[in-house]
């Protein structure tokens, strides 16, 4: 049996389609029909979902955009980058991926909900955004508003429930959405998503394109560990380099405490970053964690350097995470990685301090989830 204890903080889910017994038949709100939820330009990490129960986390996520041409002569070739190259959004002509076959989308893309057979799903939250100004102005009107199709279905009409983070700043314009979609997900369990209609520009500037999504789920199954699970959210701007000293040292580094474990000695666990506009090559980024026991831990694996953590990868324990289309490696600007704690909670945890560094270009961070084992 479940002993989850969840935030307060959730908003009233506002997916069309979803409501009244999950049918699928809807109707398209008009556009703009999210304004009303308020808009800041940093949002404090603050927690969203908070379980102890014999289960887990799932996650899946891709990116919305990615290079179609070289605009710098010195950039490795696009087709290079989206196998792994280094490279950066700022030297591409950026373009949309749109896998689905509906002319009325104009970006959508693919990724794997793995959820293990017989579970249960407890909370599952939807999570967006990107830059709206490249070689085109996005309107902010639309930054609440996305489709989500379950695997083999229909598109429904998804709408933020909760604080937009806005900020058009340092020649970018950048967001991020979320939406509870716990009925949604539910029903259907894991399986193949769709994201569409994601509001981010194409185009090219030096700040680039980027944008993406990221579907983080709590499940619940009895023959598995009982387990801590704590899911935050924020939306902050880390500036490195010249901007680190025009703005000041404090937007070099961002520290997320996350607090309320009760995890034994030699206990495992497993954290989740979402991050925008990291770029592979630019380094001085790193995630260190620290318990309260002392123990600290350099966050890094195979495919994210200590140094250049927010690299565009979506991985999970320094490999490639569920099936998605398409599967860049690359992701030129958007990171969804999953890191072990294990060696962080060896003396147990009650307390985790998340210290994030920016790289010399700077990135945001916009979610943080930890799965731990808990005390029983």
């Amino acid at each position: 049996m479940s002993e989850a204890s969840k935030s307060t903080g959730r908003k009233a889910f506002r997916t069309l389609g979803v409501l009244s017994g999950l049918g699928l038949s809807m109707s398209l709100p008009a556009a703009g029909a999210s304004s009303a939820v308020r808009e800041l330009p940093e949002i404090p990490f603050t927690q969203r979902y908070q379980a102890v129960q014999h289960g887990g986390f799932a996650r899946a996520s891709n990116s919305g955009i990615s290079c179609e041409s070289r605009v710098d002569a010195g950039a490795q070739p696009c087709g290079d980058v989206k196998r792994g190259a280094a490279g950066v959004n700022g030297d591409f002509e950026m373009l949309y991926s749109d896998l689905d076959r509906d002319p009325n989308t104009y970006n959508s893309t693919r990724a794997e909900l793995v959820v293990p057979k017989g579970a249960r799903i407890t909370y599952a939250r939807l999570y967006w955004g990107g830059n709206l100004r490249v070689g085109e102005q996005k309107p902010p009107e639309d930054n609440g508003r996305v489709l989500v199709a379950e695997p083999g279905g229909s598109y429904k009409d998804v709408l933020a429930d909760t604080r937009i983070a806005h900020r058009d700043a340092d020649g970018s314009d950048a967001y991020q959405a979320s939406a509870d979609i716990t009925p949604l997900v539910r029903k259907f369990g894991g399986g193949m998503w769709t994201v569409a209609q994601l509001n981010i520009a194409k185009g090219h500037s030096d700040v680039g394109a980027w944008g993406g999504w990221t579907l983080v789920a709590a499940y619940e199954k009895p023959d598995e560990p009982l387990r801590q699970l704590s899911l935050w959210d924020g939306f902050a701007a880390l500036r490195g380099g010249a901007d680190a000293d025009a703005e000041g040292a404090r937007d070099t580094g961002r520290t997320v405490e996350l607090t309320g474990f009760e995890v034994p000695a030699r206990g495992s666990g497993k954290a989740g970053v979402v991050g925008y506009d990291g770029d592979r090559g630019a380094l001085g980024d790193s995630l260190t964690v620290t318990a309260d026991s002392g123990r600290r831990l350099n966050l890094s694996d195979a495919e994210n350097p200590f140094n250049d953590v927010m690299n565009s990868t979506i991985t999970e324990f320094g490999r490639p995470s569920s099936r998605r289309q398409p599967e860049h490696v690359n992701n030129l600007g958007y990171d969804a990685d999953v890191f072990d704690l294990g060696p962080a909670l060896s003396e147990g945890a009650r307390s985790l301090k998340f210290r994030f560094e920016a790289e010399n270009q700077g990135h945001f961070l916009g979610v943080l989830f930890v799965q731990a084992d808990a005390r029983r």
